[in-house]
């Protein structure tokens, strides 16, 4: 078994004091090879020394004795509807209800208080029908590795939140956690790239609600999707938290 530590800076957070579920997972899917599927079982608390520990296949993240996440291999067979152009993307991004209420307005994957290169800047709003949503996104320079792909964990960060806004409750008072996330990354954006973020409902049972969410590049192909277990919970104390 092998271990090493992890700090999630606040910058990276979802609510105001644990991390950003997608950036979370997809950093630990970076122990990962190919598809991977995350179970998140506490808020992953920010600007902590955080410890991995490796072993037989699975990656698991602790904060001293507490399970925060689980990561290990994962199949993912999910077909995204078709992506819609960047044009419509835009005129769905403008009536983003996050604009009007947000529980969660510095998160780093859609919070509108966040800026370009600070945060992902991801508003997903309703197309005409079909009950998803979507959003452009055009990646900032920040998020790009040294051959200039934009990498992974912001894929997943991206994934993260267009889903949850297919699904997230109507009601004042309710939000979602996310609870499990499956990715799979099927090819890579550049900075300034003309993206698309889309996001679907797949069912609801109870508390758990389950979404998809997809982002295509420029050229419309798809480069990455996702399946997401979110959990309903109320919004104040995860807003405190």
């Amino acid at each position: 078994m092998s271990s090493e530590t992890l700090r999630i800076a606040t910058r990276y957070c979802g609510p105001p004091r644990s991390g950003n579920g997608g950036y979370v997972c997809g950093r630990l899917a970076d122990y990962i090879d190919g598809p991977a599927a995350v179970r998140l079982k506490a808020p992953p608390p920010l600007d902590t020394d955080l410890r991995i520990e490796q072993s037989d296949g699975v990656v698991r993240l602790y904060a001293g004795d507490t399970p925060i996440a689980e990561a290990r291999s994962s199949a993912l067979d999910l077909q995204p509807p078709a992506s819609p152009s960047f044009a419509q993307a835009q005129a769905s991004s403008k009536a983003y209800p996050g604009f009007a209420r947000h529980s969660f307005p510095r998160c780093f994957a859609c919070g509108p208080q966040r800026t370009s290169g600070d945060g992902l800047c991801i508003f997903p709003g309703p197309p005409a029908e079909d009950g998803g949503v979507a959003a452009p996104w055009i990646p900032h320079a920040a998020f790009a590795d040294g051959d200039g792909r934009v990498r992974n964990r912001y894929l997943w960060a991206a994934l993260d939140c267009t889903g949850g806004w297919a699904v997230i409750p109507g009601q004042p008072g309710r939000t979602i956690v996310l609870g499990e996330f499956c990715v799979r990354i099927d090819g890579a954006v550049a900075p300034d790239e003309r993206c698309v973020a889309i996001g679907w409902p797949i069912a609801i049972d109870g508390r758990k609600r389950f979404a998809g969410s997809a982002v295509f590049g420029a050229s419309g192909a798809r480069v990455a999707v996702a399946r997401a277990t979110w959990i309903e919970v109320e919004a104040k104390p995860f807003a405190d938290a």
